[in-house]
């Protein structure tokens, strides 16, 4: 498969490119360089909406199959630099119409401990109910094995495998949201005051209508708060 540009990659969205053209990434070797870097790949990750581990894995292997490009004019490409730079975070929209998410402030610490937490979640099994497949009855939603002479509870061989604590991601990233935000449950307009758009989101109660919640959206945005369940 040869990737010409950056729209062919699989999983890479029309909104990625306004993403990536923030970090300085705009072209197809300029990417292929960070991916192939852990800590360019772990920038890849956080900046990207809707992008893991698994999607950056994939593109580093079909980018090394990809030829040399010749560099870029050293005056060109400072420009391409001035000109993402100057793009205002929350502002950017492509011809799509799509806003650039806002993203939190985060510490190099729990950057580190949401990459970690998005490995471990891809390798996680999924815990699934004593006997699921037995009974359709039962349904896969988990619940702890109590029988005295249950097998899975004893853990024995070829038996399927029960929630523990080892299976749990890194404690700095504990109740965060993917993106990094921690979560704040709104129901009113009144609920925004005290939001810290730095490191707070803002979640919409399901019980609130429709107008009310486009009142909320518009004062949100006033204060640069990102809300995470946006109506479309």
């Amino acid at each position: 498969m040869s990737i010409k540009t950056l729209t062919d990659l699989p999983g890479l969205k029309e909104g990625n490119i306004a993403e990536l053209k923030q970090i300085g990434i705009a072209s197809v070797p300029e990417l292929r360089d960070a991916v192939r870097d852990p800590e360019g790949a772990k920038k890849v990750i956080m900046s990207l909406s809707g992008v893991g581990p698994k999607t950056v894995e994939r593109w580093k292997e079909l980018l090394a199959d990809e030829p040399e490009a010749k560099a870029e004019p050293k005056a060109e490409a400072k420009e391409a630099k001035a000109e993402a730079k100057a793009e205002p975070e929350t502002e950017i929209v492509d011809e799509g119409g799509y806003a650039v998410k806002i993203k939190p402030e985060l510490d190099g610490e729990t950057a580190d401990a949401l990459a970690k937490r998005a490995l471990i979640s891809g390798r996680r099994p999924a815990f699934k109910r004593q006997e699921w497949f037995r009974y359709s009855k039962l349904g896969e939603k988990w619940r702890k094995p109590k029988g005295i002479h249950s097998k899975m509870k004893r853990q024995l061989k070829r038996r399927p495998p029960m929630v523990d604590v080892g299976y749990g991601g890194p404690a700095e990233a504990r109740g965060l949201h993917p993106s990094g935000f921690r979560e704040v449950l709104v129901y009113n307009v009144d609920g925004l005051e005290g939001i810290d758009p730095k490191s707070q989101a803002v979640r919409i109660g399901r019980t609130v209508g429709t107008r009310k919640r486009i009142v909320i959206q518009e004062r949100a945005a006033e204060l640069g708060i990102r809300v995470l369940n946006r109506m479309v």
